[in-house]
């Protein structure tokens, strides 16, 4: 015959020994869930909430508990990449003329199948807002002549928009890369100018005058390396057709301080002939029309003309070029 209480004293005795194994199991698997909870909100506080899928997972939340689990890489996420979306054609409609309807649902892959494409330029941006509607951030909208325009402080590099791009017109640049050629056409000179405004014609110019030999011609087209070029801006302003782009916001300008010597460095390479002597009487900085004196230290900058490419200050051996504004160059040291 069983002894019934020996058997309630053994379950006593191991469900006593189980509950004092459990409770501090339990309490530390709650600290550890607690712990997991603040890194997961930690992660999903610095996420957009876009849930785009590009980092793999359906949806931001899903990203950031994988995160806080240590089961994907803290970089899969593309907001903040070091890149940003580029449209890399000024053919508008005000620029590149239509010359085909499309009167079904309007769509770039779809338009972009007929023969010869949608405009004149058939190199060029169809201009039917494809790169708007994938885009998970909302960073690009269509501009007044159709070309889709893109809010950088949204963009994020993630590369979403190029892919879906048919005439592929959009690149992504890195952020800090300033001038950029926008145009896609490889015919040049007169077969460009006959469809588009605003389109390289391959002349040649901008890798005659770059500072830095940072540019050189391929299939009419000026190739830029961006390892050697200095967004000095040069190019854009040289461009006969304004096919370059420059996303700086402004431009510092060049002033002259009273270290000046009179050398006439800073002259011989100033391509826009912003520096000039000044005439007897004449103070300040201001727009002289005609030079009449070489004087030392009498040399002034119209500010119409100086571009702020900062060729000057590299030039001058006295430091007697400052660089202002905008982009905020320094001095050079005393």
């Amino acid at each position: 015959m069983a002894d019934w209480g020996t058997i309630i004293k053994a379950l006593a005795v191991l469900g006593g020994a189980g509950l004092l194994i459990a409770i501090p199991l339990l309490v530390a698997s709650r600290r550890r869930s607690a712990k997991a909870q603040e890194r997961e909100a930690a992660v999903r506080a610095v996420l957009p909430g876009t849930n785009c899928g590009e980092c793999g997972f359906p949806d931001c939340d899903g990203y950031a508990a994988a995160v806080a689990a240590a089961r994907t890489p803290l970089n899969a996420c593309p907001v903040r990449g070091p890149e940003v979306a580029f449209l890399n054609c000024r053919g508008g409609g005000s620029e590149a003329a239509s010359r085909s309807q499309y009167r079904r649902t309007a769509d770039c892959r779809r338009t972009a199948l007929l023969p010869g494409g949608p405009r004149t330029c058939i190199y060029g941006c169809v201009g039917l807002g494809r790169c708007a509607r994938v885009c998970p951030f909302s960073a690009i909208t269509r501009g007044e002549n159709g070309l889709p325009v893109i809010n950088e402080r949204k963009c994020t590099g993630c590369g979403k928009c190029v892919k879906e791009c048919p005439p592929h017109t959009l690149l992504l640049v890195p952020l800090s890369k300033l001038v950029v050629l926008a145009c896609v056409s490889p015919d040049g000179g007169e077969a460009v100018k006959d469809v588009c405004r605003v389109g390289c014609i391959g002349c040649n110019l901008c890798v005659e005058i770059c500072p830095t030999q940072a540019l050189s011609m391929d299939k009419n087209l000026p190739v830029m390396d961006f390892k050697k070029c200095i967004d000095c801006g040069i190019c854009v302003h040289k461009c006969p057709t304004r096919s370059f782009i420059d996303r700086a916001p402004g431009r510092p300008k060049a002033l002259i301080n009273p270290r000046c010597t009179g050398c006439q460095a800073c002259v011989a390479v100033c391509q826009f002939k912003a520096i000039q002597p000044k005439g007897p009487g004449v103070r300040g900085q201001g727009p002289e029309p005609e030079p009449r004196s070489q004087t030392p230290a009498n040399f002034y900058i119209v500010a119409d003309r100086c571009i702020g490419c900062g060729e000057c200050l590299k030039a001058c051996p006295a430091y007697a070029i400052d660089m202002v504004g905008a982009l905020g160059h320094a001095a050079k040291p005393a």
